[in-house]
């Protein structure tokens, strides 16, 4: 692995630290190398707060002027609730910049590199860029469509059973999974589910991580029964594309499915689904009676399967999370 490579890769470790504070802006990793040294290292802060660049380059000093940064995403030439990064870069006299990928945010979309360029300063483009584009996935898929990046998540038996005879669903997976499933929550900016579920299980559709003060948008596709501890919620009668423009212009860049067989076959009917995160419990229910995961969903002939891409398995307890790019 190139050296390159390899800051690009703790630039990376570093942007997963600002997962959670960065949204609706990119969670960026940034590091600033000086003979071979890292002198600087930095992510983004909440909305409002310095850029990675920023960081790093401040936590740098002087030992930035003539050094090389590694960043995951294209610096920004604008001024937002912040100044452009070129520009602070460029007063920290940065030699040589190294970039994951392009911002397509239409504010920036390349503007970045070519200011930097124009001033002189060397830039290398596209350093771990497949790792980069996966890990900011959401906000990229944001920026080009205007709407958010929809991950449905599913917990299940083997048999792909969500519901039993009587209803009862809960839990299905193990303590461990269901933890795993408030992380996803917290790297969500809204979490759709139906009426029906707000009425069966009345669940509170929160985070609850440690330290996490900021909770996702709670969306009820229906009316929200008086008194459900769902509320305060956004309550949405309408088509579930135009849901997803709306919360596009609410700034949300990741959306979580959790509903029922209906909500995750109407989104996965629509091509809504991005990504399945599908966590498979070592139990079978049979059909009789019960609730399959996408039961609502009907598909004619093996050639209309819906197919996707397995880009991760681990087991977390005694379930199995599997996430299928779609």
């Amino acid at each position: 692995m190139s050296t390159d490579a390899t800051l690009m890769a703790r630039a990376l470790e570093l942007a997963d630290a600002a997962r959670h504070l960065a949204p609706p802006n990119p969670w960026v990793g940034a590091v600033v190398v000086r003979d071979g040294q890292v002198v600087g290292e930095g992510f983004t802060r909440e909305p409002g707060g310095p850029h990675a660049e920023v960081v790093a380059l401040a936590r740098a000093g002087d030992a930035a002027r003539g050094a090389t940064l590694v960043v995951t995403l294209e610096p920004c030439a604008h001024s937002g609730r912040t100044g452009p990064c070129t520009e602070a870069i460029l007063a920290a006299g940065i030699a040589r910049v190294v970039l994951g990928v392009r911002d397509p945010d239409v504010l920036v979309a390349g503007r970045g590199a070519a200011r930097l360029r124009a001033a002189g300063v060397e830039v290398a483009e596209g350093v771990l860029a497949e790792q980069v584009s996966a890990q900011l996935a959401p906000y990229l898929w944001h920026r080009r469509h205007g709407r958010p990046f929809v991950v449905a998540k599913v917990a299940a038996t083997l048999d792909g059973i969500v519901a039993m005879a009587d209803g009862s669903s809960q839990w299905i997976t193990g303590d461990a999974a269901r933890e795993d499933a408030h992380e996803l929550r917290a790297q969500s900016q809204a979490i759709v589910v139906g009426a029906g579920t707000v009425r069966r299980d009345d669940p509170r559709l929160t985070a609850r991580l440690a330290g996490r003060t900021l909770e996702p948008l709670r969306v009820v596709l229906g009316d929200a029964p008086p008194g459900a501890r769902v509320h305060p919620c956004l309550e949405y009668r309408g088509d579930v594309a135009d849901l997803l423009d709306e919360l596009g212009r609410r700034g949300v860049l990741q959306v979580l499915v959790e509903g029922g067989p209906r909500t995750t076959s109407q989104f996965v009917e629509a091509g809504l689904v991005n990504q399945f995160v599908w966590y498979i419990a070592p139990a079978v229910a049979g059909a009789r009676g019960t609730h399959g995961a996408l039961g609502a969903l009907s598909t004619a002939s093996i050639a209309s399967l819906r197919r996707g891409r397995v880009v991760r398995v681990r087991q977390i307890g005694e379930d199995v999370r599997l996430d299928v790019e779609v």
